[in-house]
């Protein structure tokens, strides 16, 4: 355990969340999946979004979190708010937009619960204009750190960097998606960390990270494109990360795995909660690791008993 670590760190640190918050919708499969026809299998909605998630994560770590998204003024949108507001997320300054729906996520999990196919329509997040990051930019301006997915428009993923840059506030990225991971492309000198899957690291940087050894080197060159800290993540080979001053490899924990969905977004939670507490970057990705352990074995999205206690009791040493 990292003896420096301030269990108090939610009366000094705040932490702001821009990026989605969504419906999940996800069938898993009780057979082999076969085009053109129903299968047997569960079927289970569920609060989601990366932002949201993430927000959620380090609220119930005890960080000081507020989102800034967009919902629809609908049963979906209010249902989404009030659940992360009772996982202590501050969401007052959430857009509620009569114009949209409320974003929504449609997966379709193998029987090992792994991603088969998905379509996400999160087209409300167009809401989240430059405008609307500039009238909160007291929040952004701030916080000890922002994360943000990549669901933002170019236009205001640059509008919230250029808000960032000027005030020192240190931002994280998650991609998000390999079709999305691109709109990261020209700030990544911007980004404090970044936490891709191997497909979006390879859309971040042109080359394939399939296996330990070639995310090592593609992980070094996103530090050497500007990133601080860059964790890829390699599913059942664990994950490797880079700094300017070094590289590693975490592997992963065994266990049954029942939803793949949401790991990541713990991962990235967890990771940033060692950071503002000071832990050396090996030990923050290792505690990543044990979030995104917890995660993969509850069908929530998010661990509904997440804690610190709970993470250490799962640490990868």
């Amino acid at each position: 355990m990292h003896k420096g670590v301030n269990f108090n760190s939610s009366d000094t640190a705040s932490v702001v969340v821009v990026g989605g918050a969504a419906m999940d919708t996800k069938g898993h499969a009780l057979e082999p999946l076969q085009p053109g026809t129903s299968i047997a299998g569960h079927v289970r909605v569920s609060v989601g979004g990366v932002g949201r998630n993430i927000a959620e994560n380090l609220a119930r770590l005890g960080l000081r979190t507020t989102l800034l998204s967009a919902v629809g003024n609908d049963e979906a949108g209010r249902h989404l708010l009030t659940l992360a507001r009772k996982s202590g997320v501050n969401v007052d300054y959430v857009l509620v937009s009569r114009d949209h729906p409320s974003a929504a996520y449609l997966a379709v999990l193998d029987g090992e619960g792994s991603l088969s196919v998905s379509v996400a329509d999160m087209s409300i997040m167009e809401m989240v204009t430059p405008r609307y990051l500039y009238d909160r930019r007291r929040w952004l301006r701030r916080a000890s750190m922002v994360v943000v997915d990549a669901n933002l428009s170019p236009k205001s993923l640059s509008s919230l960097l250029r808000q960032t840059r000027n005030h020192g506030v240190r931002v994280c990225a998650d991609p998000t998606s390999a079709s999305l991971a691109p709109r990261l492309c020209p700030h990544l000198s911007d980004f404090y960390m970044i936490t891709p899957n191997a497909l979006e690291a390879e859309a971040l940087c042109g080359h394939p990270a399939r296996d330990r050894d070639e995310a090592i080197v593609v992980a070094k060159q996103l530090v050497s494109l500007g990133v601080e800290i860059a964790v890829i993540t390699l599913a059942d080979q664990g994950l490797v990360y880079a700094t300017p001053g070094e590289s590693g490899h975490i592997p992963a924990i065994k266990c049954e795995i029942v939803d793949l969905t949401g790991a990541g977004d713990a991962l990235t939670a967890a990771i940033i909660f060692g950071l503002l507490n000071d832990f050396p970057v090996d030990e923050a990705v290792r505690l990543g690791v044990s979030a995104a352990t917890l995660t993969l074995q509850c069908r929530e999205t998010v661990h509904p008993e997440l804690s610190l206690e709970v993470l250490y009791d799962k640490l990868v040493i």
